[in-house]
C-alpha cells in the first residue's frame, strides 16, 4: 500500500503576520501543522526562495503596484510585494513550525525570470520542481497539503497533484487563503471540480 505524506506549503515568515507578503491569521495554523507533522511518518516542506528583483516583483516593474497583473512569457502573472528574498528573515520558516522532521525541503521561485506556486511545477506549467519523482521513488501515493496560501501555492500544489495521480487532500483548517479579488472560491471550486479531497 502506498505511503502517505504531508506538504507543508511556505509556512514562512514573510507570509505570516509582520512579514512582506503577510497572509491574515498566516501564524494561526502553526500548531495544527505542528500536530499533523507529529503524527505524519513522511513530512515534506517547500520554501519560496526569490533572488533579489525576481521578475514577479512588482518593484521590478517601473510604474506597476503590487497585486497587479502582467503578462510574461508564459502567461499572466500577479505582482506580488518584495518577499521571501533568499537567506532573509522572511524567507526562514516559521520560528515556531516543528520543521526539522523534514525529509525534503523543496525551494520553488529561484529563477529570476518565472515565478513557482506549486510544489509540482514553475508557473510555465512545464519546468519541474522534481517534488513527482521523488514521490513516486519514495511509494508515496498520497499527500495532505497544509499551509499557505489557499488560494495561490496551496491550491497549485493540490491540483497538480492530482495530475500526477496522487490521492489529494488539503486540510482547508490548516491554511489561510490571500483572497485576491474572489481568488479562494474560484480556487477551492478548481480543487473540487479536479477531485482534491477537501477537509
Amino acid at each position: 500500500m502506498a505511503a502517505d505524506a504531508l506538504i507543508v506549503v511556505d509556512l514562512q515568515n514573510d507570509f505570516c503576520p509582520g512579514g512582506a507578503l503577510a497572509v491574515a491569521g498566516g501564524d494561526e495554523i502553526v500548531p495544527l501543522v505542528n500536530d499533523l507533522i507529529r503524527h505524519t511518518e513522511h513530512v515534506l516542506l517547500t520554501q519560496d526562495w526569490h533572488p533579489a528583483g525576481h521578475s514577479s516583483f512588482a518593484s521590478s516593474h517601473p510604474g506597476r503596484q503590487a497585486f497587479e497583473s502582467i503578462d510574461m512569457p508564459y502567461g499572466p502573472q500577479t505582482l506580488w510585494p518584495d518577499h521571501c528574498i533568499q537567506g532573509s528573515k522572511g524567507a526562514d520558516f516559521h520560528t515556531g513550525l516543528a520543521w526539522s522532521k523534514a525529509e525534503l525541503v523543496i525551494r520553488k521561485g529561484f529563477r529570476p525570470g518565472i515565478d513557482s506556486y506549486s510544489a509540482f511545477f514553475e508557473n510555465d506549467r512545464l519546468t519541474p520542481t522534481g517534488l513527482a519523482g521523488y514521490l513516486r521513488e519514495r511509494g508515496i501515493g498520497a499527500v495532505t497539503l497544509v499551509g499557505l496560501a489557499t488560494d495561490f501555492c496551496v491550491a497549485y500544489s493540490a491540483l497538480d497533484a492530482v495530475k500526477q495521480g496522487l490521492a489529494t487532500t488539503v486540510r482547508l483548517d490548516a491554511c489561510r487563503a490571500i483572497n485576491l479579488n474572489g481568488s479562494l472560491d474560484t480556487m477551492i471550486g478548481k480543487m473540487r471540480d479536479a477531485g482534491v479531497t477537501l477537509i
